[in-house]
Formats: structure tokens, C-alpha cells, sequence
């Protein structure tokens, strides 16, 4: 294995194990505050939370969640690349759940090579609107959070204040948001030289207000999650009003670009923020992040006999 590939792969851990040290540093110093062990601690809080209400939560969301996503890659799809209805796209996006628990990008890249499989797409055609996806993926993300954290500038704990640059880069963004278009669409970008790669296939067809349409259907997900979540903290006995949530979780979802397993990074955040109930706050932030992956997972394996007989059959 080389230097490269070394430190691409180790990387991601260093990032984990330093999340996971600073959060047990956290909860061992409010255990020690309590005259108790971490995992008594611990056991005390996850003793107290109401499962069922919080399932009731968790498990219709997931579900919405999925929705939308199809809803986005439909759309998507049915724009640049093929017209699959959105029943045909359901159990795919589902599927790839699966691939997303290790990289959100990795099972992108697995639609595209299902569809290319299945509908004869060109491969080229169908990366440039995985590109466009994740693109505005991170640039609504990116908006939100700019918003969330001029909206609670003074409230950011020391370890994230490096969140601070978010506004900055969400300025670039918005910049880009409008470049974009205009680059890819003018003639001669279209006809020669760099911009008319085959990467770049949808990038060229997508203008401003299919960039902005995209980011409005996904952007119903952040706030159905905003209330889930709020809901959800309550019942680890953190008050967070939906107004509160809305400003944080953006910069919380942020996190999650980040490599690492077990999303280290974006529940590290938690207790940055509530400090003052670090116990609670870091068992919210691993039991909700996780379980939203997993059971996205769990919902892609019962769609998967469905995919895979999909690939199988004719168009």
C-alpha cells in the first residue's frame, strides 16, 4: 500500500478516534461530577428515554427521507438522462443505502452503474448528474448552515469555532450557484476544450433554476428533520426549540462530509453544543445518526430482491 492510499485510509480512523477521545473525556468528567462510572452514567440516561415515541420518530422519517431522495433523483434522472419513472427509482435509491453506511458518494456511484446496466445510459452522462445531485446536496447544506451560524454567532463552543468559515464558504457557494450555469452553458464551453468533457454532459444541459429546483425538493427533508430532531432531543431531556434546531442541525449535517465511521464528527457536535448535559447530548447524537444510516440500510435490503429483479427484466 502506498504513502497515498495509506493516509487516505487511516485517515478517516485518526479522525474517529479523536472525535470518540474527546467525547469520552466529556462524558467522564460529568460521570465523575455525578460520583458514578461512564457506563453507569450512561445506562442512567438510556434508561430514562422513551423508545417507543422516539422510534415514532425516527422510523417515519426514514421513510420520508427515502421519498424525497427519489423524488431528487427522478427528477434528476428524467431531466438529462432517461425517462424511468419514479416507482423503478424507488427500491434503486433504497438499495443503495446499503453502500452509503460506509460513503454517500460510493452508493451514488452505484446508481449510476444500475442505471447504466439497466437502461444503457452512457456511464459519463449519468457521473455529471450524480455530480449536479451532490452538488446541490452540499450547497443547500452549506446555505443552511451559513444562516444557523450567523444566527447563534457568540453560541459556537471553542472546539467549533472552526465553523465560523462556514458563512465565508457559503458566499463562494451562492457565487458558484450562479458561475456554474453560465460557464457550462455558454457555446463555447459547449463545443471545445475543457468544459465540454463528457463529465460535464448534464452540467452543460442544467441551468440556474434547475440547480435551485433540485436544492427546493431536498431542502423539505432538512426541515421535516429540524422538527424530528427537536422532538427526538426532547426525549433525552434536552430542550431545543424548532427555531433552535433549525439553526444548528445545518451546521450538524455538516459535519457528517466529514470521513469517519459512526458520523464521529457530527455527534462529537452534540455535546460541544450542550455542554452542559454532555451525557445526554452525545448519547442523542451516536443513537440518532447511527440509527438513521442503519435502518436506511435495513429499508434498502428489503428493496433489494426488488432491484435486483428490475436489473434482470427488460426496460
Amino acid at each position: 500500500m502506498n504513502t497515498k492510499r495509506f493516509l487516505k485510509f487511516i485517515g478517516p480512523w485518526i479522525i474517529t478516534f479523536t472525535c470518540f477521545g474527546f467525547l469520552y473525556n466529556r462524558l467522564s468528567n460529568a460521570a465523575q461530577y455525578e460520583g458514578m462510572e461512564v457506563a453507569g452514567y450512561l445506562g442512567n440516561i438510556f434508561s430514562s428515554v422513551d423508545w417507543i415515541a422516539w422510534l415514532c420518530l425516527m422510523i417515519p422519517y426514514s421513510f420520508i427521507f427515502l421519498i424525497i431522495d427519489t423524488c431528487v433523483l427522478w427528477r434528476t434522472i428524467n431531466w438529462w438522462n432517461a425517462p424511468i419513472n419514479f416507482r423503478k427509482l424507488l427500491p434503486l435509491r433504497a438499495s443503495a443505502y446499503i453502500i452509503s453506511i460506509l460513503n454517500e458518494q460510493v452508493g451514488k456511484g452505484t446508481i449510476a452503474l444500475y442505471i447504466n446496466r439497466k437502461y444503457q445510459v452512457p456511464g459519463w452522462e449519468l457521473g455529471s448528474t450524480m455530480l449536479i445531485i451532490m452538488y446541490c446536496e452540499l450547497i443547500y447544506l452549506l446555505l443552511w448552515a451559513s444562516l444557523g451560524v450567523l444566527y447563534h454567532p457568540g453560541e459556537l463552543p471553542a472546539e467549533m469555532q472552526i465553523f465560523h468559515i462556514i458563512p465565508v464558504i457559503g458566499i463562494f457557494g451562492t457565487i458558484s450557484l450562479v458561475a456554474i450555469p453560465m460557464v457550462f452553458r455558454n457555446v463555447k464551453s459547449q463545443t471545445s476544450g475543457f468544459f465540454s468533457s463528457k463529465i460535464f454532459y448534464s452540467i452543460r444541459k442544467a441551468n440556474f433554476c434547475k440547480y435551485l429546483t433540485v436544492m427546493a425538493i431536498k431542502t423539505p427533508s432538512l426541515l421535516i428533520g429540524v422538527w424530528v430532531y427537536s422532538k427526538s432531543i426532547a426525549l433525552f431531556g434536552i430542550d431545543v426549540s424548532f427555531r433552535e434546531m433549525l439553526s444548528i442541525l445545518p451546521v450538524i449535517f455538516f459535519g457528517t462530509f466529514i470521513p469517519g465511521p459512526f458520523r464521529a464528527v457530527a455527534v462529537s457536535l452534540w455535546p460541544a453544543l450542550y455542554s452542559d448535559m454532555p451525557g445526554a447530548a452525545a448519547s442523542f447524537g451516536f443513537v440518532q445518526h447511527n440509527f438513521f444510516i442503519l435502518f436506511n440500510a435495513t429499508i434498502g435490503l428489503l428493496f433489494l430482491s426488488n432491484a435486483n429483479r428490475n436489473l434482470k427484466s427488460r426496460i
